[in-house]
């Protein structure tokens, strides 16, 4: 199995532009969607172990909404976008402009947006990684869940089968005007892929 190696400082630069730019063609996209200018900020990536995910968004029983996709092509793996609620009910409310209702429940079209921009997003970060790369990767269509952080990754295996051991994790920041919104986005390589994507990349790994 790949694992990677202690990454310099200029790896993690590049995985961070890539970030950035994946940003910049996702909040361009979400600013055509939503009729208004969105700007998004990528303030941290790093590599970390799978198991670690659960505790970046608050610990496996915190109830998170999570949209979720397969990544077929030369560099297979999962994608996740993870939201804890009160991000995602703002999301709704101040970047969207949704009038929500009180009883913490979301509409079909409330979920029907959040959906589709974490399909934007997964679609804007792998384009991305793919120019840099050159290798071809594109997302299936994607899923949302509402449940426990721990639940909705054990989903995730049963339903792709066996995941990598490592994650990239891209946070996310929308903003709009004095609005901030962070997310929490992840792409796990299944194991053979891991090494592609860092030899692509210049990383050297085991």
């Amino acid at each position: 199995m790949d694992t990677i190696k202690g990454l310099a400082d200029y790896q993690l630069d590049v995985l961070k532009e890539i970030g950035n730019i994946g940003a910049g063609h996702a909040a361009t996209a979400l600013s055509t969607l939503l009729d208004k200018p969105v700007d998004m900020l990528v303030p941290k990536v790093v590599v970390l172990p799978f198991e670690e995910i659960p505790e970046i968004v608050g610990g496996a029983e915190e109830v998170v909404l999570a949209i979720f996709l397969r990544v077929v092509g030369e560099a297979p793996g999962n994608m996740f976008f993870i939201l804890n609620l009160e991000s995602a009910r703002n999301m709704l409310s101040k970047l969207i402009g949704m009038d929500l209702s009180d009883n913490g429940d979301y509409s079909e079209m409330e979920l029907s947006a959040l959906n589709e921009i974490g399909n934007i997003l997964a679609g804007s970060y792998l384009s991305s990684l793919a120019d840099f790369t050159r290798l071809t990767m594109y997302p299936t269509v994607p899923a949302l869940a509402i449940d426990m952080a721990g639940a909705i990754l054990s989903y995730g295996l049963l339903q792709f089968g066996e995941m990598g051991d490592q994650a990239l994790l891209i946070d996310t920041k929308f903003l709009e005007g004095s609005e901030e919104v962070q997310g929490h986005f992840f792409l796990i390589p299944d194991p053979e892929s891991f090494g592609k994507l860092f030899a692509a990349l210049g990383v050297e790994s085991l």
